[in-house]
Formats: structure tokens, sequence, C-alpha cells
């Protein structure tokens, strides 16, 4: 696959549609690894959508190659001790074109400062992307740990990456 040659924006009103229906992707793909189904309307949860449109506190990006959108990411806490990256996504189709590392470095880089980043041991794909972006971004200046999931005793724990960036 070729590299990524595409834009990281802030997501506008206009971008809603769109990021909704990639959020119905990303959450298809998360079932995998939380077993969480669809809603009666064949929709998922939105909360984590719906505070990235809305909360003052959340951002949301927009990944594009051309004019096609390729994923996102919404970053949470911008007021607190740490920016969290909760959700990131890249469509299948653009998975291994770089689209993501370059995606990440672009909206770490807009919020310098600590950082910390969640995924699931299950998902093999997400431990060795995440600790990869950890490593290129901070070389060995990063942590790693799990942490239960709040309100779900039932799932292992996440796995949080910490590091904290310049500006």
């Amino acid at each position: 696959m070729t590299s990524f040659r595409g834009s990281v924006r802030s997501v506008t009103a206009s971008d809603h549609p769109a990021v909704e229906r990639l959020w119905l992707m990303f959450r298809h793909d998360m079932s995998d690894f939380d077993g969480l189904l669809p809603n009666p309307d064949a929709t998922f949860r939105s909360e984590r959508l719906q505070s990235a449109f809305e909360d003052d506190d959340w951002t949301a990006y927009l990944f594009t190659s051309g004019d096609h959108p390729a994923g996102f990411a919404f970053v949470r806490s911008l007021s607190g001790p740490a920016r969290v990256l909760n959700s990131f996504f890249v469509v299948r189709g653009a998975r291994r074109s770089g689209i993501g590392l370059a995606a990440v470095r672009e909206v770490i880089a807009r919020h310098p400062g600590p950082w910390e980043i969640a995924f699931q041991d299950a998902n093999a794909g997400a431990v060795a992307f995440w600790r990869r972006v950890a490593t290129e971004i901070m070389g060995e200046a990063w942590t790693e740990e799990r942490r239960p999931v709040p309100n779900r005793p039932d799932v292992p724990p996440d796995v949080w990456i910490s590091f904290t960036t310049t500006g």
C-alpha cells in the first residue's frame, strides 16, 4: 500500500454525518473486543461521539485522503491534567498506509503535555500500533499499565500508555 498523503483537520458541523458513519465502523470493529452488540436500530452506543461534538473539554479530528474520509480521533480532558486519546479509528482500506502514525503525531502535536491512550490486550493490532507510536514519539520516555475498565468487571483491564510531550 502507498504512503499516506492526506490531512488531519478539526471536525466541523458539516463533517458530523461522515464522522457518525465512521463511528459505526469503529464500534463494529471494537465489538470484536468488547462483545457489545448494536442497539435494536443497528446503531451503537454513541456517548463518546456526542461528547466529541458537544463538550468543550473534547475535540474531534477527521483524517482524509483526498476527498475521502479515512478516520478520526477524539481527544478528551483538554483542560485536565492529561489529554486522553479517547477514540481513534482508521478505515480498513487505509490501514498500513502510514495514515495512523501521521494522524496521531499531528493530533498529539496540537496538544502538548501529558497524554494517556488506552487499548485492549486482545487487540493485537492496537497493541503493536500504540507501542510503536509511543516509541516513535517519545523514545523510551513512556509507561504502560493495566487499569480496570470502570463498571465492567466482566472484561479484562485496559492497557494505558502514558507520556508527556513538549510544545
